[in-house]
Parts: structure tokens; C-alpha cells; sequence
């Protein structure tokens, strides 16, 4: 037997059968699970998870999350990058991959086949930047589910040709370069298969209190339940929520009010060497400049904010011992192969539509550190609250794995007390602090807003019989970042409006 095989350590080992274990008592289906390998004839390294977490060498956890983007969309050009490859299969052996494509076809509500195209190879796009001719995707509750079961164009889809469209690795110049130089998760699936709001909720607090859309409790003055940030508080860990316009964690009403600081302030903070243990940023989600990478925002935007926010981190005094971790709270309506695995949760329901444990599509997932393995693709089932695992490991006393024991208090809810904990992948000693990429990588200007967003007329649909698209969808009402509902609710918390 090849002896890459016969090195896959215990706890590699009780990771992937663990998560395979939890997720069929749940009764999903866990698509690409595939054992981590060590590198040809090498003795594995030690993992984080391995010693006592009091011991660990990480101090510092930056977890910056995007908006609406699914794992083959983004990211499934990683499948077919030889040189990629070709250097994982060096490092970690022959099985080595990525569980991705980009070559699918969906029916339309005609039954003709659709194929995904790359959005900058595409004769009838003309801003592929933003996707201008094009709505919005579907990404809500309903939306998601006929998507699931039907297809990415199937009436009830709310999509589009959009939604099929891809970027590649060029398109990308700061997410490529992350991806290659460290480790991504080809497994990690948003919290639950619906919109924004519920999915960051899931990030913060393990749940999203029953809610299926992006409900603002502006009746309520916030949400009640317990977040990550009470129990950080409560423990005395520096914590901080750095936003760029809205702060999210004032769904929770003014008690988080304390960790709330301007995006202004990070940079700051990290190049002085203060930067709180724990580190939450989010980007600009309002304008036609907004860089949070929802459609139909100029992904330069995005690419713009994540380089920026790694370099101050990377270039600060907490890089050496430190994690920055990139997601998307969900995958926004786009294409994706892998089926959405269902999950342990509070409210997990036999009735499909209220049942909070089915977790959504994949999600572009990074993580960068000196402990993290380069070049790595984990394929352990994740979702949102596997970051909330790997916090509480750290800093909150839970066991590196598995549900702990009865009368244990350090989980939020059965979501994260089942997680599988995202730092199983990291190493107990350093690989490296060097980068391995330019940090001032250039990134074009964006372009103009789509003509809709700034005022005007919708773009002209296209000539008959050049590219197929669905009737003008319907208004969901449902937008996440509504202005006008933001200024309701920051007036009925009497929280100013930022600047």
C-alpha cells in the first residue's frame, strides 16, 4: 500500500468520519468527502486541534464575509488549474483536488438546455464586471429550494442567465492569488439554504431565531437571543465588529453597540499592533460602489476590499500568529453541482419548508495563516458556525471536536455544538509567514454603475434568438440592505446614521 495512504493521522481520520457520521444521522447527503492526505512518504504534521487550545499558537482571528457568490461560480476554475494541481499532488498526493466545475448545463422553463458560460467570453455581456443586463439571482427561501431540486433556471427559480455565469481565475486577481498560496474549503456550504440575513445571523449567534428572510426588528429594537459577542464579552475576550457603512451586529439592538468600530479604525488598529482577538469586518453593502461583491457590484470593488484588509493584517504584528478567514454568507442564486447536505439544528423540521437544518449551496471559503497548509483544499463539510467552533475551541473552552458533554454551556445552539471546527486543518507550528504573493497586486478602477442603479432605464434586453433570458422577475421586497428600512430602524434604536 502506498505509504501516503497508511499516514492519515487519527485525528484525520475521526474528523472525516465524524462529520460523515453526524451528517447521515441528519439525514443529508455529503457530497465530495474525501480524506486529507499527507505528502508522499511524509509522517503527517501536527494539527492545531492536536494540543490544548490554552497552548495554541493562534491569537488572533480575522473573519471577513462577503455577499453572494456560490463555490463553482467563484471558484470552480480551481478544478482544472494544472499547475494548482499538479503542486497539491506534490505536497499532498496523488488523490489531491478540487471538488468543482464550470461545465454544466440547466433547463429552462422551455426545457431547452442552457449551458454556464464564462461571463467575460460572453458576446452579449458588455459589463461583465457587474453583469449590468441582468437581475439580481434568486437566493431566497422558496427561490433556493426550487433551485435545489429543479435547477438553477426552473420557474420559481427567480433566475436568469446570470446565474450561470462564471468567472475565472484572471477575473480574480486578489481571490486567485489567496486561493493558491493557501488553503480554501471546497465543502463549506452557507448555514441555511435562504438570504443574507439569516446566514450572517447563523455567523453571529449559530441561528436566525426562525426567521426566513432578511426580517429587520425594527418593532422588536433588535433580537434578544445570545451571539458569539455576548459570550466573548462575558469571558473577558477582546472582541471587535469593524464595519464599513451598516454595522450588522446592530440586529441585535444597542447591547453590541461597545464592539462597533469604523473600517477606518481596523486599518489603524492593525498597523499599531491592537486589533482585539477576535475580528469580525465587513464591507461597504450600500452605492454603486459598494465592495461586498453582490450583484451587481463591480467585483473589482470586492477584490479591492479583500486585498487591502489582508495587507493591513499580513503587514501588522499579529500576522505571525494569526488567521484571516474570507466567506460569503450565501451563494446568491448562482450555480452550483453539490447538493446542500442537511445539518443538526434547533429547529430541524421532516417538512422541508421549515426546516432550518438544510443548509444552503457551497461558498468561496479561504483561510490564510502561517499555520495554514499551502496550496490545501479541505474537504470536510463546513458551514458559518464551523468558524464559531474553531472560536470557542480557542477561547471559550469546547473540545476541538464533536458535541462535548452533557452540561456543557460553550455553544450557542445544537448548529455550532455539531460543527465541524474549521481550524482541523491548520498546523500546530508554523509552515510559513511569508505571503507568497505581491500584497499590492493591481486591481482595476470600477466601472459605472449599472444604468438602474444610477436612475436610469434598464438595459435593452437582446436581439431575438442571441441569448435566452426569463421574463422580468418579480420584486422579492426582500432586499437586505434597504435604505430607507435601515434609517427606520436606526431611528427606533436612536443609533446616528454612519457616516
Amino acid at each position: 500500500m502506498d505509504r501516503s495512504r497508511r499516514d492519515v493521522s487519527r485525528r484525520d481520520f475521526l474528523r472525516t468520519t465524524g462529520v460523515l457520521g453526524a451528517g447521515l444521522l441528519a439525514g443529508g447527503a455529503l457530497a465530495g468527502c474525501r480524506l486529507p492526505l499527507p505528502g508522499p512518504g511524509r509522517r503527517p504534521r501536527r494539527g492545531m486541534l492536536d494540543g490544548p487550545a490554552a497552548d495554541a499558537p493562534v491569537t488572533h482571528v480575522v473573519v471577513a464575509m462577503m455577499e453572494n457568490r456560490s463555490f463553482d461560480h467563484w471558484f470552480g476554475w480551481l478544478a482544472n488549474d494544472p499547475a494548482y494541481l499538479d503542486a497539491g499532488r506534490r505536497r499532498y498526493g496523488r488523490p489531491f483536488g478540487v471538488d468543482g466545475t464550470q461545465q454544466l448545463s440547466y433547463p429552462d422553463p422551455d426545457g431547452r438546455m442552457v449551458p454556464t458560460r464564462h461571463l467575460f467570453a460572453h458576446p452579449e455581456v458588455t459589463n461583465p464586471w457587474r453583469g449590468c443586463e441582468f437581475a439580481d439571482p434568486g437566493h431566497s427561501w422558496n427561490a433556493g429550494r426550487v433551485q435545489r431540486d429543479r435547477g438553477f433556471l426552473a420557474p420559481g427559480s427567480n433566475n436568469d442567465e446570470l446565474a450561470l455565469g462564471y468567472y475565472r481565475g484572471d477575473d480574480l486577481p486578489f481571490s486567485a492569488r489567496f486561493a493558491r498560496r493557501f488553503t480554501i474549503f471546497d465543502a463549506f456550504h452557507c448555514s441555511i439554504l435562504g438570504p443574507t440575513y439569516p446566514n450572517r445571523e447563523y455567523l453571529h449567534s449559530g441561528q436566525s431565531g426562525g426567521h426566513k428572510n432578511n426580517y429587520l426588528p425594527i418593532a422588536e429594537g433588535g433580537f434578544s437571543w445570545p451571539t458569539i459577542w455576548d459570550r466573548l464579552l462575558a469571558a473577558g475576550v477582546p472582541c471587535g465588529y469593524y464595519y464599513t457603512d451598516l454595522p450588522v451586529t446592530l440586529l441585535w439592538g444597542n447591547r453590541l453597540l461597545g464592539i462597533n468600530r469604523s473600517i477606518d479604525d481596523y486599518f489603524t488598529d492593525c498597523a499599531a499592533g491592537r486589533l482585539p482577538n477576535v475580528t469580525f469586518i465587513d464591507p461597504k453593502f450600500l452605492g454603486h460602489d459598494r465592495s461586498d461583491d453582490h450583484p451587481l457590484a463591480d467585483i473589482r470593488a470586492g477584490q479591492r476590499f479583500l486585498r487591502d484588509t489582508f495587507r493591513a493584517f499580513a503587514t501588522s504584528p499579529h500576522w505571525h500568529s494569526g488567521v484571516f478567514i474570507v466567506t460569503y454568507d450565501e451563494w446568491g442564486g448562482f450555480f452550483d453541482h453539490v447538493r446542500p447536505p442537511v445539518l443538526p439544528d434547533d429547529r430541524a423540521s421532516e417538512v422541508d419548508a421549515n426546516n432550518f437544518g438544510q443548509s444552503g449551496f457551497r461558498v468561496p471559503t479561504m483561510m490564510a495563516s502561517p499555520f495554514a497548509r499551502p496550496g490545501y483544499v479541505d474537504p470536510t463539510v463546513y458551514d458559518h458556525t464551523s468558524i464559531l467552533r474553531f472560536i470557542e475551541w480557542r477561547f471559550l473552552g469546547a473540545p476541538p471536536e464533536g458535541p462535548g458533554r452533557d452540561g456543557d454551556t460553550w455553544f450557542l445552539t445544537t448548529r455550532d455544538r455539531y460543527a465541524a471546527n474549521i481550524g482541523a486543518s491548520l498546523l500546530r507550528r508554523r509552515w510559513s509567514s511569508e505571503v507568497g504573493f505581491d500584497l499590492d497586486v493591481p486591481i482595476g478602477e470600477i466601472s459605472p454603475p449599472c444604468l438602474s442603479e444610477a436612475g436610469g432605464a434598464s438595459a435593452a434586453p437582446p436581439a431575438a434568438g442571441t441569448m435566452h433570458r426569463l421574463q422580468v422577475l418579480p420584486p422579492t421586497h426582500d432586499h437586505a440592505f434597504d435604505e430607507e428600512a435601515w434609517r427606520r430602524y436606526l431611528d427606533r434604536l436612536g443609533v446616528p446614521e454612519p457616516a
